[in-house]
């Protein structure tokens, strides 16, 4: 068989999220398992007693946020629209697939399927923008593990950040754009923009990982397609005793109604697929938040999702990063 007509597996990696309400103590037991992302006191021996007790307390809270948006979360979902499309530009040989760090499909179910089908080759393709070692480093890491148990005969390559890929610069822009839509023409030159990433404990940008200088390239390099808006950044979903990056987005939401903004356009940035930080902590708890400090106009940008553009991007960079 000539090489090029080979399979070749395309793997989206991502965090993963519950398939249902009873799923939502699993997924967080697996997330606050994982030392790389949150190292709980007293060492690694405690690490999985101490996030089995926070995940049921905690767990408790987050139904009620899952429940909002229908019980289930669809990061999987759209992950795999993401991987379909992406593959389907690259041609036939490619084969999608997506592994998750802390729910189902995990990379151990991935390889052996891989081993299984007898695809040999694979490129894989981190689906958090921003490098931190805290999410893309887990997931490749775990993934590298599992490969090296499961099935080390695999022969494949790693597409870990892209944060300023045209590709994906262009159709964030083009989000940027459609939200802006949402504002009548009269009021539009005064909307305030507001990038919403995912917040890190600080001490992961003070050991170097280069998300937050990422982050505000990122929306530079969207700003200079967007035009002359004023806008700013912040960091979402800050919670526990930990210092985290600054600003948080709700104080940033705050301080903006305090200087009288009405009009305010939020962003999420290094978020490419709706989930529950998306449709519940931005689209409800922020809308709140700005309505209740005087901030009447209020509206999100659609998330990149599968849009055809950012398939589009996400399949050049796949083609210039990994040549097939």
């Amino acid at each position: 068989m000539p090489l090029k007509t080979k399979p070749i597996a395309l793997i989206l990696l991502n965090m993963g999220g519950p398939d249902s309400l009873d799923a939502i103590e699993p997924f967080l037991y697996n997330l606050f398992s994982d030392r790389e992302l949150i190292q709980l006191p007293l060492g690694a021996l405690l690490q999985k007693p101490f996030a089995r007790l926070i995940s049921h307390f905690r767990s408790k809270k987050v139904r009620e946020s899952y429940a909002y948006i229908g019980g289930v979360s669809p990061l999987l979902e759209w992950t795999q629209k993401q991987a379909a499309g992406i593959a389907a530009r690259l041609g036939e040989a490619v084969r999608p697939f997506v592994v998750m760090r802390y729910s189902k499909p995990f990379a151990s179910e991935v390889l052996a399927q891989l081993k299984t089908e007898g695809i040999r080759q694979a490129i894989i393709l981190s689906m958090y923008p921003h490098y931190t070692g805290a999410t893309t480093g887990s997931s490749v890491n775990d993934f590298k593990r599992q490969a090296a148990r499961i099935y080390p005969e695999l022969d494949y390559r790693l597409i870990e950040e892209w944060h300023d890929w045209p590709g994906y610069i262009d159709a964030l822009a083009n989000r940027v754009c459609e939200g802006l839509d949402n504002f009548h023409e009269l009021m539009r030159d005064e909307v305030r923009i507001l990038f919403s990433a995912h917040a890190l404990p600080q001490k992961f940008i003070d050991r170097g990982d280069p998300y937050q200088e990422q982050v505000e390239r990122t929306a530079w390099e969207v700003m200079q397609r967007v035009g002359d808006y004023r806008w700013s950044i912040a960091y979402q979903s800050r919670s526990g005793p930990v210092r985290w990056m600054m600003p948080g987005t709700d104080d940033e939401i705050i301080r903006l109604g305090s200087e009288g903004e009405k009009s305010l356009l939020m962003v999420p940035v290094s978020f490419v697929s709706d989930h529950i930080e998306t449709l519940e902590e931005i689209d409800l708890q922020y809308r709140l938040l700005a309505e209740q400090h005087g901030i009447p106009h209020f509206f999100r940008a659609p998330s990149l999702n599968d849009h055809e553009d950012f398939l589009d991007g996400m399949a050049e960079l796949v083609r210039q990063r990994c040549p097939l």
